[in-house]
């Protein structure tokens, strides 16, 4: 039985990334864009190796953690097995974990102050090889979350592109749940415009095809393919 429950769960996670493939084609056209310029990062915070590998055997290679420490449980294993995998940090991280998130993640959605951008640069002088860098932006201004205030942006960058000789790839934001996502997505983009800026991380299971027709570059899902999720950060 156990078996049984094990295949049903494997099968729905790669019926479902197969669905959201779709969608996110059908997006991509209706906005009169490539599917190709819309990079799919599957997030699989909170569901284990178990959970991740038929996605991986479906083709899926890019996926999206928010903690540390969990990611370091579950991708080094995978990655022996799947040399291509690209992972995405798209969560918090706290200056006393820079260097192992240097380890494990290709790219990096959450840049938001001052010490975190120092923290990079030290490691750097070191020899560590930095991940592509979104700057994450706090489009609604909510106190409880992450992020740079837009009005904090434009100065950021130049800091990092000046002083901390960073390389920022894009912008990544997360609209309050409570307002129009499409409001915010048009924000980034236009931050992002004006400070030459070409990608876009915004959007996840309930809103990225409308993510997609503002500009996204690349939209992070999780629920969408893996299911509800049972442990914290559920979204």
């Amino acid at each position: 039985m156990a078996r049984n429950d094990a295949a049903h769960k494997e099968e729905t996670a790669v019926t479902r990334l197969a669905g959201v493939r779709q969608k996110l084609a059908a997006a991509a056209r209706e906005a009169g864009r490539d599917p190709a310029a819309v990079t799919l990062i599957a997030v699989s915070k909170t569901f284990d190796a178990e959970a991740i590998l038929p996605v991986l055997e479906a083709g899926q290679r890019v996926f999206g953690e928010n903690r540390v420490q969990e990611a370091q449980g579950k991708w080094p294993a995978l990655k022996e097995h799947f040399a291509d995998i690209e992972l995405h940090l798209i969560g918090p991280l706290q200056t006393n974990k820079v260097k192992e998130a240097l380890t494990l993640f290709d790219v990096m959605h959450t840049l938001d102050r001052e010490k975190l951008a120092r923290a990079l640069v030290k490691e750097r002088e070191k020899g560590a090889s930095l991940p592509r860098l979104f700057v994450q932006v706090n489009t609604g201004e909510e106190e409880q979350k992450a992020g740079l205030l837009p009005a904090e942006v434009d100065d950021f960058i130049a800091s990092c592109k000046g002083e901390w000789q960073l390389e920022v790839e894009g912008l990544m934001c997360i609209p309050p749940v409570d307002e129009e996502p499409a409001l915010h997505f048009a924000l980034l983009e236009k931050i992002a415009r004006r400070n030459g800026l070409e990608k876009l991380s915004m959007g996840m299971s309930g809103d990225y095809e409308a993510a997609i027709a503002c500009g996204a570059t690349h939209v992070r899902v999780g629920s969408a393919i893996f299911g509800s999720r049972t442990g914290p950060n559920r979204k």
